[in-house]
Formats: C-alpha cells, sequence, structure tokens
C-alpha cells in the first residue's frame, strides 16, 4: 500500500509539474515516454549518488563520461529519506526525477539497520514497479580468482517473495512472516529472462526454484515460467532446485555459462552474491533493474564508510553497471569502450584499489579508466 500510494502521488505531481526540476538545470528540454531530451539530444539522466563513497564513485563515472564524449547529462537528485504521514518515502524531487527521465544510475545507499527503518533500495524498487533485476557475472581477465572461467546470467524477480514486508506477530516470541508469490509477477519477469536470453544469443534459460518444498508458491512460479517458455520455441527451458545450483556454481560455473537463470527475489539475492564472490566480489559486480516505467542501473556493494572520503574507493561496480545502462539506452559504442577500458585498467594491474589488492586511489584508477579508453 506504501508504495502504490507514494507511486500515485508521484505521478499526479509528476503530471502537474512536469518539467520544473529541468528548467532549472537545462535551457530546453523535451520529455516523453523515452524520456528526457535537450535541445541538442543529449539525453538526461538522473543520478542518485549516494551514501559513504557513492559521491566518490559517481564522480568517477561522470569523468569518464565525459572524457568519451558520452551524449547524456546528468541531474543529481538526492534521495534522503523524508517523513510523509509518519512514514518513510522518498523525496518528490527524486520521485519527479525518476518519473519524467526514465533512466537513472544509483550509487550504494546506507539503511539504518532497526525496526521503523524502510530499505530505500526496496522502496525505490516498489515505487518505479522495477520488477526484473539483471545480474551478470563475469570473470575478468587477469585478474587472479579461483575460477577464471565464470560467465553467469542471473534475472531475479525484484518485487514481491520474502520481501514484501508482510510481517506481523503472531503471539510474543512468535513472528510470521509471508512469501507473497502471484502469477502476474512471475509472468512478466520470466518473460524478460527468454527475452533477455534471446537478446544476448543465450539458447537456454534456467528456472531456479524450492518447488519441492514449497509446493504451493514456487510451484506457481515454476509452472507460470513453464507455460511462458511456450512462447519461445528457440529457447530450451530446464528447471533446477536452488541448492542444486549453489552445490553445482561453485562446483563448475562452466555448467551456467550457456544459460539465463531466472528465479524468485530472495534465492536471486543469495545467489547473485555467491556468484560475485566467485569473480572477485560485489565491488566487480554490476546490476540493473528493470521495469516498464523506468529503469535504475546500480552497484550492489555497500557504503564502506570506513573509506569515504579518502580517496580510496574502487568504482568498477558502478562503472560497469553504468555500461550496463548505455546498452540499455542503445549506446553500445560507449559502452563497449568503457568497459575495455576498465577491464584492461584492472588487468594491467599498476592501478588497482585496495580490495583488489593494489595501492591506487579512486582519482589514479579513474585516470587510468580515461587514458584506456
Amino acid at each position: 500500500m506504501f508504495a502504490s500510494t507514494v507511486a500515485r502521488r508521484a505521478r499526479v505531481l509528476s503530471s502537474a509539474v512536469p518539467n520544473v526540476s529541468v528548467r532549472r538545470a537545462f535551457a530546453s528540454t523535451t520529455s516523453n515516454e523515452k524520456g528526457t531530451f535537450t535541445s541538442d539530444g543529449k539525453q538526461v539522466v538522473t543520478m542518485i549518488p549516494g551514501d559513504g563513497i557513492g559521491p566518490e564513485i559517481s564522480r568517477s563515472v561522470k569523468q569518464i563520461f565525459e572524457a568519451d564524449n558520452v551524449p547524456i547529462v546528468w541531474e543529481d537528485v538526492n534521495v534522503t529519506p523524508v517523513l510523509k504521514n509518519g512514514k518513510t518515502a522518498i523525496p518528490d524531487e527524486a520521485l519527479h526525477s525518476i518519473n519524467r527521465n526514465k533512466v537513472a544510475l544509483k550509487g550504494p545507499l546506507e539503511t539504518p539497520i532497526g525496526k521503523g527503518h524502510v530499505s530505500l533500495n526496496l522502496t525505490l524498487r516498489r515505487t518505479f514497479d522495477l520488477f526484473a533485476n539483471v545480474r551478470p557475472c563475469k570473470s575478468i581477465i587477469g585478474y587472479k580468482t579461483p575460477f577464471d572461467n565464470v560467465d553467469t546470467v542471473l534475472i531475479r524477480e525484484n518485487t514481491e517473495g520474502e520481501y514484501s514486508g508482510i510481517e506481523h506477530t503472531v503471539v510474543d516470541g512468535v513472528v510470521q512472516s509471508i512469501k507473497l508469490i502471484t502469477e502476474e509477477a512471475s509472468r512478466r519477469v520470466s518473460e524478460y529472462a527468454f527475452e533477455y536470453a534471446r537478446s544476448i544469443g543465450r539458447k537456454n534459460v534456467t528456472i531456479v526454484h524450492k518447488a519441492n518444498i514449497q509446493k504451493q508458491a514456487d510451484g506457481m512460479f515454476l509452472a507460470t515460467a513453464m507455460e511462458v517458455s511456450k512462447q519461445f520455441p528457440d529457447i530450451s527451458v530446464h528447471d533446477a532446485l536452488l541448492d542444486r545450483v549453489c552445490l553445482q556454481i561453485v562446483q563448475d560455473p562452466t555448467d551456467f555459462s550457456d544459460t539465463v537463470m531466472v528465479m524468485p527475489n530472495l534465492y536471486g539475492d543469495i545467489l547473485s552474491d555467491l556468484g560475485a564472490g566467485l569473480i572477485g566480489g560485489l565491488g566487480l559486480t554490476p546490476s540493473g533493474n528493470i521495469g516498464r516505467k523506468a529503469s535504475i542501473f546500480e552497484s550492489v556493494h555497500g557504503t564502506a564508510p570506513d573509506i569515504a572520503g579518502k580517496d580510496l574507493a574502487n568504482p568498477t561496480a558502478l562503472l560497469l553497471s553504468s555500461v550496463m545502462m548505455l546498452q540499455h539506452m542503445k549506446l553500445d559504442g560507449h559502452a563497449t569502450r568503457i568497459q575495455k577500458a576498465v577491464l584492461k585498467t584492472i588487468a594491467d594491474g599498476q592501478f588497482r584499489t585496495g580490495d583488489l589488492g593494489g595501492k591506487a586511489t579512486n582519482t589514479q584508477f579513474t585516470n587510468a579508466v580515461i587514458q584506456n579508453l
């Protein structure tokens, strides 16, 4: 109810004052269902710098985009939560910006642990109905990990499951949390997974589930995905239990190099981080949240407050997420150049940041990427 209320309020306010923020920043713009564009054809993208190291890694992205002459204009917004009617909410300015621009790039956000604090990441997903989380994990040549042949793609249902937030106390000492699975959400994420597999040239989709235990909830997800598969005769479909996939992927990740995995929310959260661990951690992993109203690309690592402001942060995850964003925007040439420059910088080894075993600063890493463009 909270998410739908915020979304309705955002739509009403956005239609009433569609270009207030844009006019403050840019001389002339036009907005349509594809986003906002300046008079010289550049697309406006919402930037959410985030907390902790977020502003530093966001600045790195901007500098590298400028060096490659990427035809976009950034619109920075702050998503520090505000109270509306006693509830935590995203500021109207940020809601307007994402609603208007349709594409956003987001740094890490900090949500305090404890009762009463609502996850801002979860709030953004619900508000903009970001139903599919795309998490590719690919080994980086030149950066040694236990596996050098990882190439997985995972698509996670992003709006329900165990993360529906439906919890209550039954009696003192007993809490019930409800897992919500709907046919509609299962269908649209499954359709997206098959379409995505086709778009990247993979001939298989693997449905990951626990329908042997959760026969109704995961049973519905599995049955819906299998039904969707009939619309894609060129894509083969398999199903696999979550625990078996976790075992197989750490034994031989190449088993999943020709497939796109699709799964409910919690399973995707766990398995995507497991995949990140195979290639060196969350600092090397991109992420995109896809919706019909908007799409938000993000770094999925933490805010790292211990190194914030010290010029030590590794911007790779946000850079690779920005590459996904450029591919989403059909700016493939820029995406390819920036991705190659980032990967070359890591492979060369001279300007790796501390989390990658090096001693380079954020500034040195960023400048090296620019030199490698």
